[in-house]
Formats: structure tokens, sequence, C-alpha cells
């Protein structure tokens, strides 16, 4: 969209001149997320240091009806962070500070520019630690972690980011800046701050978060084991939490995945497996051990070829680097690949592996795994090469499938990642209209004018354009219209 020379100077003014990206060659580089099928350049990339700047900028584009897309390292994986309708994409990368650690109270309050890994890190040496932890936690911030709502392996254990964000400050689509939830645990009224965390910039930017800090476990063991079949393993994953064993991770990968680490990454798995599952247990050292004895017996019981414990940190390290980077090693088997984030209840994952094989083969693709078995929580990379005629469409088809297949066993569309573009299609799938229209209408409360991050989270209705989505309503036999 054309954005006038006045409203410009009005965002310059507001941040500087070295607050703005206007040339091409700039913008190009804010034109996709990590999903790179999906691309929108937008029209200006602010740069606010400041949580005022933030307020100033939403409200110009209030008055002026322009889009807004907040956005935080562009690490997403659903097409959340691109700018469909153009407009001004408000990059928060320049609020990276920590701005208290408050240990008495278990709890640091940051800007949303700060790394994930960063936080962790700057409590570490005191005995802390940031739990949800993304695959990108060494990129990606807690601003975009609590727009999408992230996971990451040690989520079975500890929950995703909601359950660890205390309190947000946040600037609505109105401009209005305003506060929800804090440090103290209990509050009345609505919980509002859960309500925000994983909107996806829907409601607005959010300019401090507050997060729950944890205690670092006195022991930690990593485990290995290794099967014939992705079925056994998948068997193994529901009998170890059914044990009432919870481990702080229950990671799986595939005969695929596990080829291409031991050539991209290091050799870290056994080459003849066809499944891994890497658990993780912590707490205190005593109940490791047990639990530990425990897990080793079930996969056991389970056919399990190889079980063993990592004899120190350095081999827990390397057992990690694997699985932290698969998805970059998968560079070494395809050009190009689809990244699927749906979930199943996980007594199912038997099902889901076996009905993958048969999707897999119906459409001649190839697909690696490598995901968080204990959730259930699923991210198959579907391979392709746009180079070659038809890979493409046959990936998206397998895609469409097996995200259908979760949803008949019960699952849902997406389990960490978020919905942006990529996933709003698919929400009719597991929702009603009339969960949709709540939906809409709480986005209005937060957003009157319907400027912040356009085209996401939510399906458009083709008639009537994204913000509303009437049901047919049902009337009395023989009422006149």
């Amino acid at each position: 969209m054309a954005l006038s020379d006045q409203f410009v100077d009005e965002l310059r003014g507001i941040l500087g001149p070295e607050g703005l990206v206007m040339s091409p060659e700039g913008r190009l580089v804010y034109e996709c997320d990590m999903h790179t099928y999906y691309k929108g350049i937008p029209d200006v990339v602010a740069l606010p240091s400041r949580t005022e700047q933030v307020v100033e900028l939403v409200r110009r584009c209030h008055q002026h009806g322009v889009p807004v897309i907040p956005r935080g390292a562009g690490t997403g994986l659903i097409g959340g962070a691109m700018a469909a309708r153009g407009g001004v994409m408000i990059g928060l990368n320049r609020m990276d500070a920590i701005l208290e650690i408050d240990l008495p109270n278990r709890c640091a309050t940051v800007q949303p520019g700060v790394i994930n890994l960063w936080l962790t890190r700057a409590v570490a040496e005191r005995g802390y630690f940031f739990a949800p932890d993304p695959s990108s936690q060494m990129v990606s911030s807690i601003g975009g972690n609590v727009a999408t709502n992230a996971g990451g392996a040690h989520c079975l254990k500890y929950g995703i980011t909601t359950n660890h964000v205390l309190g947000l400050e946040i600037v609505t689509g109105r401009g209005e800046l305003i506060r929800l939830g804090g440090k103290v645990a209990d509050r009345p009224g609505y919980d509002l701050t859960g309500v925000v965390v994983g909107s996806e910039g829907t409601f607005g930017l959010v300019t401090e978060v507050t997060v729950r800090l944890r205690h670092a476990p006195e022991a930690v063991k990593t485990v290995l084991a290794s099967f014939p079949s992705l079925v056994d393993a998948s068997h193994a994953v529901s009998d170890i939490i059914a044990a009432g064993v919870i481990p702080a991770a229950l990671e799986m990968l595939d005969a695929v995945i596990i080829r291409a680490i031991n050539a991209g990454v290091a050799p870290v798995y056994p080459t003849e497996a066809a499944a891994v599952l890497l658990i993780e247990l912590d707490g205190p050292r005593a109940e490791v051990e047990r639990q530990g004895e425990r897990c080793a017996t079930v996969c056991r019981e389970r056919r399990a070829l190889e079980v063993r414990v990592a004899r120190d940190e350095a081999e827990q390290a390397l057992l990690w680097k694997g699985r932290k980077e698969a998805a970059g090693a998968v560079g070494r088997l395809t050009a190009s690949y689809l990244l699927q984030d749906a979930v199943v209840p996980r007594s199912k994952l038997p099902d889901i592996m076996q009905e993958m094989q048969t999707i897999a083969a119906r459409h001649g693709v190839l697909i690696a795994n490598v995901f968080h078995a204990g959730d259930g929580n699923l991210h198959p990379l579907i391979c392709y090469d746009d180079r070659q005629p038809d890979e493409l469409r046959r990936a998206g088809l397998a895609n469409e499938e097996l995200l259908q297949a979760c949803i008949a066993l019960g699952g849902s569309v997406t389990g960490e990642h978020g919905v942006g573009v990529d996933k709003a299609k698919n929400l009719p799938l597991q929702f009603a209209d009339a969960d949709l229209n709540f939906m809409y209408r709480l986005r209005r409360v937060f957003d009157p004018p319907g400027i912040m991050n356009p085209d996401k989270l939510l399906p458009s209705h083709p008639a009537c354009g994204e913000g509303f989505r009437p049901s047919r309503p049902t009337l009395p036999a023989g009422t006149w219209i």
C-alpha cells in the first residue's frame, strides 16, 4: 500500500533517521520469516528502542488505517512475521534489555527482544534457568516466544511459554499501553495474560514480559534408547508415562534424520536404529536414578536394541547437539522441506507413525522425523526439490493429508509453532463457526480498527473479509423473511 509522505515524516519524527528502514534492499530482509513460502515486503520497517515510541507508532498507524506487523527475531515457522498487505513492520530487536532479575520471587522482567538463551545464561551461575527452550532458543526472542506460545524439548515436564509468563505490558491496536498480570500469582478478574500469550501480535505488541524462573535440578541424566521400528519406539513413549515417569524431555528421531545428523553434525546416534528415543530425566539425584532404571526396563520390554546413559556432561551435550541441529542437517538430504507441527494424543503415536509411512508411500515423498514424542507434537519434515516437476505439489498433498489424519485421531493443527498464515485455513478443521466468531470478537476488543497483523491466526471469510465470520441463523419453520 502507498504511504503518504506526511505519514512517513510522522514516523521519522518519532524514531529519528536511524529508526526507519526505507530502502528496497533493506526492506527485502524482512519479507518473510523462516517459512520462506509466504512473502510480503513491508512499506516501512520501524525499529523503536523505547515503549513510548511503540505507543506513538501504533497510534499513528491507527489514525491512518495502516497495518502493523510485529516482528521479533524472524525465526517463526508459520508466515506470521511478514507483511501480507504491506504496512509498517515494527521490529522489537532493539528492545533487548533484561530489566530486572528477582530471585527471591523467582522471576525476571525483560524486554521482548531478549534472546531466549540470554536469560538462562544470565541466571545460570545462581542456579536458575528459564524453562521454555524451542530449538531456536539461541536466536529466537522472548517476545516471539510469547506471541506464538512457543514450546520446546523440555516442555513435557515444565510446560509451554504460557505456563511461565506472569505478567505483560502490551500496546493494543488502539495505541493504549496496558499491564496484565504481575509477580503475584493469584490475581482477581479475567486471566488476560493467558489470553494474550499465543495471540501472535493480533492484539498488540508486547513491550515487557515478566517470566517465571526455575531452580536448576540437582541431577540430570540423559538416556539414549534405539529401536528396530518407529512403532516400537512410539509404544515405549506411552509406556514410560504410564509407568509414572515424567521425563524433562522425551524426543524421537527416525532413521532418516539420524543419517542426516550423523553425516552433518557428528556420529552421534546408532546407524542401525530405525528410531531413537532421547530421554532426559532431572530432579533429586536418588529419584533420577530410580526413574532411569524404570525407563530402561520399559524400553527393553519394547524391544530396544540398545539402552545407554550418557557418561558425562560432554556426552550429554553431544546427544543434544545432534537433536538441536537436526533441522539444519536435513540440508544434506533435500533442497527444501515442508515442516508440519500437528499434535496427536500421545497414545496415538503408533497409529500416526504407521499412517505417515502410508502417506509418504502414496505420494512418493521422503519424510524425516524429529519431534517431541512425549507431547505427541509431530515435526515431520516432508522433503521436496522445487526444481523437479510435481515434487512440491506432492509434498503439499502429503502435508495436508497428514494434518487431517492428526485431527481425525483427536489431535490439533499446531503444537508450538503457532498458526500465522500457514495454518489459518486449517482452523475450521478444529473449531466450529461459533468458536471462531468468538475469537474474532475477542480480537476486536484489543484491536477495534483491525490493523494488527492482518491475515494471521484466524481464517478470513471470503464474503465479509477478515474480522467477521457469520454463522447461518436457525429460523423457526414458516418464518417470513
